[in-house]
């Protein structure tokens, strides 16, 4: 399970409203007891620049995928995570804000056999070990750097597949350059792409906040341009780290914009978790019950 399985992964362009909501009740409504009220929630998500409609038509799809519960509390109506999305949210915790090792050469191994009338649960197995951030060796053998071990070994027993899998702990040693096999292992091409699509699209908005923090003639953002900022680049960022499984950076080609991308988000995170988590508290008690 991850996190973009709760609002079904986020291709390149606008950030469609599912993927932000569910940015919103993993990082802020947690904090506020699981659960907000559908005002607070639509003021929210306006000052993210998302409209009341598209806001109620994104809920229904993720109470159609029970990701959230209607609950009323003390006659207003508002919004629980599911237990599910919960536990999900929890997890990806650990993978997103997670600092990655620079170098290992430990990997984790998955071989892996089904039956060809249980095709499916081979189609869910390739998709899950590609979310956790697996490269492919072989139709059966996919490996991942070595921290990622128990990660697997959660994912796989939460979905029921470890009865088609053995996972092994290895080592490589012959016969051909590490960082090449890498390369036919992994899209590095594709994954660099979707770290320059960030940098680009949040990059200027850390450029903004530094300038403002340094006293420069700017105007000074709000705390709801603060949870704007926060919630689209947590958006973005969240589904990276399932994709790159966080490899040995000599292992990778010089440059690479992971790092640089990495830098920014976390840099980000520092500078408007504080503004943001207050803006989305005021926001939240003015409509919450009792």
């Amino acid at each position: 399970m991850t996190t973009t399985d709760l609002d079904g992964g986020a291709d390149r362009g606008p950030q469609p409203p599912r993927a932000l909501i569910v940015t919103l009740l993993g990082l802020y409504v947690r904090d506020l007891g699981g659960w907000i009220s559908v005002s607070a929630l639509i003021r929210l998500m306006a000052a993210a620049g998302v409209d009341d409609q598209a806001v109620r038509s994104a809920l229904t799809r993720l109470k159609r995928r029970g990701i959230v519960e209607s609950e009323r509390r003390d006659g207003v109506a508002g919004y629980a995570l599911s237990g599910y999305a919960g536990r999900v949210l929890e997890l990806g915790d650990r993978r997103i804000f997670a600092t990655r090792p620079a170098s290992e050469r430990d990997w984790v191994l998955a071989v892996f056999s089904v039956p060809e009338s249980e095709r499916q649960k081979r189609h869910t197995l390739r998709a899950r070990l590609s979310w956790l951030g697996f490269g492919t060796v072989s139709s059966g053998v996919w490996i991942a750097p070595g921290h990622l071990a128990q990660d697997t070994r959660e994912a796989l027993l939460a979905d029921g597949l470890e009865p088609y899998v053995d996972l092994f702990r290895a080592e490589y040693l012959a016969f051909g350059d590490p960082a090449t096999k890498v390369a036919h292992w992994w899209d590095l091409d594709a994954l660099e792409q979707l770290y320059d699509d960030f940098l680009e699209a949040h990059e200027p908005a850390l450029r903004r906040w530094e300038a403002a923090a340094a006293g420069k003639p700017v105007a000074r953002p709000g705390d709801g341009e603060a949870f704007a900022d926060h919630l689209r680049a947590l958006t973005a960022w969240r589904r990276l780290p399932y994709l790159d499984p966080g490899l040995p950076t000599d292992l990778l080609p010089e440059d690479w914009s992971g790092t640089r991308a990495a830098e920014t988000f976390f840099a980000l995170h520092r500078a408007l978790a504080g503004p943001a988590h207050d803006f989305v508290t005021a926001q939240a008690s003015a409509a919450r019950p009792g």
